[in-house]
């Protein structure tokens, strides 16, 4: 027997861009269904992606920085961790956000059908939740139904994702990481911090590519004493044995070698999973990667279809799909909005993080941009001094025509905190007097900010100024 529900909008997903789309929605008066298709709204981020690493990975930077004192001798014991507490301290704040959400939704007369959903048509879906069946019939569709992770061709046991690699199970004493992106390298500082010995192999030629060839080398000479990074590097075969997983390599320089491994992650990238939807049934185009084609205004090419998130294409980052969910409600309630961001910004959480917005030096190039390089060392700023963190960078490029800010990037304590700053500052279009003329808080991280502007504009006081000459 099928139960029926007639509603204006459904939103498929209850990820950050599914979840933000229905609140929106409802607030703007939308009678709305969420549906999704797990025990937990959240999606992939919030159960198990951004927010259970960066739990961890807050806990693996404290656990690092007790022990650097202890080393030092201003503590007097050696920090050890409890990884049963950690694990359910993980899981509490994935529970409390979780009860948010759903508190959100009920006092937003949102209505939640859990099951996996499937177009009949282009007005309504049947979604199945164990034997049961519900026919949705509605106006307008929300797809917000993300991404999943690429698995590698061979037929091993026992390998990670990184959904495994959070739950913690245990901490190897020998670990190889399969793909150097942001969530390869938050697994390898994680590990590394909790003592794994941790190898990280990338079949690319650069890392972190779309970063600055500078700050991904002063990068590179900071993490090197926590794990080891070999790119141009590709994986030949895989064996499980009695010691673990031989792994048999080979670089660039076609050189071979057999390596031993407890255990192994794969994080290769993800990939949009849209067959279970049955999008053929009302004719949703793809473009060559699989992704959903939309335009800016998030419809699809049927007419009351819209797609938002990791289903439309890179960057999959959460914070560009909730900023796409608005706009999507808020073209259905038939507002003129459309998605045009001027910069997305991007953050590795590692120790240190390495955040970037705008263009890089090679996208200045490559738009023939009259540009100037600012860099100011954290070496020179006293905030990252007085906390152990001056090993890092700021670095703001600027148009030279015009002195506006394109483009920026931060190695460093808290980095991506700081990328807030160049983020508003490329979207309201500042120069670099805007930026040098506002005054910052001494001592802190952001002050760097200004002060690598103050480069550009030839008024820094607190490096040698270059330009004074």
């Amino acid at each position: 027997m099928k139960k029926i529900i007639n509603t204006k909008v459904v939103v498929i997903g209850s990820g950050p861009a599914g979840y933000s789309a229905a609140f929106r929605c409802s607030d703007l008066g939308l009678n709305t269904v969420l549906i999704e298709r797990y025990e937990n709204l959240g999606g992939v981020c919030l159960n198990v992606g951004c927010i259970p690493s960066k739990t961890l990975l807050h806990v693996a930077k404290i656990y690092k920085d007790n022990e650097y004192f202890y080393n030092k001798g201003i503590f007097f014991n050696k920090p050890k961790i409890n990884f049963k507490i950690l694990r359910n301290w993980k899981k509490n704040i994935i529970k409390k956000i979780n009860f948010g959400l759903n508190n959100m939704a009920k006092n937003r007369n949102v209505k939640i059908v859990y099951g996996k959903g499937s177009f009949i048509n282009k007005n309504s879906i049947l979604v199945m939740n164990n034997k049961k069946k519900i026919k949705i019939n509605f106006k307008y569709c929300i797809i917000a139904i993300g991404s999943k992770s690429i698995n590698l061709p061979f037929n091993v046991s026992g390998i990670w994702n990184s959904t495994d690699a959070l739950k913690l199970k245990k901490i190897p004493k020998s670990l190889l990481i399969i793909g150097g992106g942001v969530v390869g390298l938050e697994m390898a500082t994680l590990y590394s911090s909790f003592g794994s010995m941790v190898d990280v192999i990338d079949n690319s030629k650069y890392l972190l590519p779309m970063v600055d060839k500078d700050m991904v080398f002063m990068f590179r000479n900071i993490i090197k004493k926590q794990f080891n990074i070999f790119n141009c590097t590709n994986i030949l075969s895989i064996k499980k044995n009695n010691l673990g997983y031989l792994v048999n390599i080979e670089n660039n320089k076609k050189i071979k070698q057999d390596k031993i491994y407890e255990n192994i992650i794969v994080s290769v990238g993800r990939y949009p999973e849209t067959s279970s939807l049955k999008i053929k049934n009302i004719g949703i185009i793809l473009n060559k990667n699989g992704f959903i084609k939309v335009n800016k205004k998030m419809r699809t090419n049927v007419d009351n279809i819209y797609a938002i998130g990791d289903i439309v294409g890179v960057p999959m980052l959460a914070h560009k799909a909730m900023h796409q969910a608005h706009i999507a409600a808020e073209v259905i309630y038939g507002k003129d909005h459309y998605f045009d961001p001027k910069v997305i910004p991007s953050i590795a959480y590692t120790n240190p993080e390495i955040a970037w917005v705008g263009m890089n030096e090679k996208d200045a190039k490559n738009n023939n941009i009259n540009f100037e390089v600012a860099l100011f060392p954290w070496k020179a700023s006293g905030r990252a001094i007085a906390t152990c963190t001056s090993c890092g960078m700021t670095k703001l490029i600027f148009d030279k025509d015009t002195n506006k800010i394109i483009g920026g990037s931060v190695i460093g304590k808290n980095s991506g905190e700081l990328l807030s700053e160049i983020s508003l500052a490329i979207e309201m279009g500042c120069d670099a007097e805007d930026i040098s003329l506002t005054i910052h808080a001494h001592p802190t991280l952001y002050e760097t900010i200004g002060l690598t502007a103050d480069i550009f504009t030839g008024t820094i006081t607190d490096l040698l100024n270059e330009k004074a000459k």
